[in-house]
């Protein structure tokens, strides 16, 4: 963060999202006494403090006037009324929201500005693998842009779409991601141990597995469906399992659980985004 050694930051809510942010931020240089957090909660802000040295207030205050950038990391269903407080001090601030589904629509009636960037992160920037969708409004110029990806890539990756309705795709491809990949991770592990495995051995097979696929997924040139056949012998190990999924519809029905998520994240939207 040296290009940012003397912004100034705010999180609203210092949760799990946030907590990755700061960690990401200090360890980049970062230093602790420019990064504020708001979080009602006492433990919470103790455990902050604790580990990362930091101011963390119970409530909005003139602690926040001046800051570069505000980091919205709340439950949608509570950012409306945390907004109110947090704008008497935060008008001329950009604002980078994570908070799912509310639109920066609602967010620029809330705050009174539109500087404002929406982000669908995912929980694997806790281990700064993190892969995070990012909409700026017309009002986020290069500059603000910028600062948004330095902050953002302290937890991994990044990318723009051009029309904020997209990150509601985003949500259900990389935002509720990792549960996918857990379910099957559960599923693999079961079929280990069915199979005579130990749960350590199963689970430690499962996660390297999809770790290396992922791995040579990212390296390589091809598309993942040429990596797929390479993998697959006709009427081999492989061909018998991909033919069983294929037979039950597997690919279709994950696709259809993925429109299911977009759709509600299009009703979350609906929902608290009033």
């Amino acid at each position: 963060m040296s290009q940012t050694s003397s912004t100034r930051i705010a999180f609203i809510g210092g949760g799990n999202m946030a907590s990755a942010i700061i960690g990401g931020l200090i360890a980049r240089g970062l230093p602790a006494a420019q990064i504020t957090v708001v979080e009602p909660f006492e433990a919470a802000r103790t455990a902050l403090k604790a580990k990362f040295g930091i101011d963390a207030l119970p409530a909005a205050s003139d602690a926040l006037a001046g800051v570069d950038l505000v980091v919205w990391a709340v439950k949608p269903q509570t950012f409306k009324d945390a907004a109110a407080p947090v704008a008497t001090y935060t008008a001329n601030a950009l604002h980078l929201s994570v908070a799912a589904g509310i639109t920066t629509d609602s967010i620029a009636l809330w705050l009174g500005t539109g500087r404002i960037v929406r982000a669908m992160p995912n929980t694997p920037a806790l281990v700064g693998k993190g892969m995070t969708g990012l909409f700026a409004r017309a009002e986020v110029n290069a500059e603000g842009k910028a600062l948004i990806e330095r902050v953002i890539g302290t937890t991994g990756q990044f990318v723009w779409v051009d029309a904020e309705d997209k990150l509601d795709a985003v949500t259900a491809l990389s935002g509720s991601g990792p549960a996918y990949v857990f379910l099957f991770l559960e599923a693999m592990t079961q079929a280990g141990v069915d199979m005579g495995l130990s749960a350590e051995q199963a689970y430690q097979l499962a996660v390297a597995t999809f770790q290396g696929a992922s791995e040579l997924a990212a390296r390589s040139e091809e598309p993942a469906s040429v990596l797929r056949e390479r993998v697959t012998s006709k009427g081999g190990t492989t061909y018998a399992a991909l033919t069983h999924m294929q037979a039950n519809q597997v690919p279709e029905h994950f696709i259809a659980a993925m429109r299911k998520a977009e759709t509600r994240a299009k009703e979350l939207a609906a929902e608290f985004g009033k």
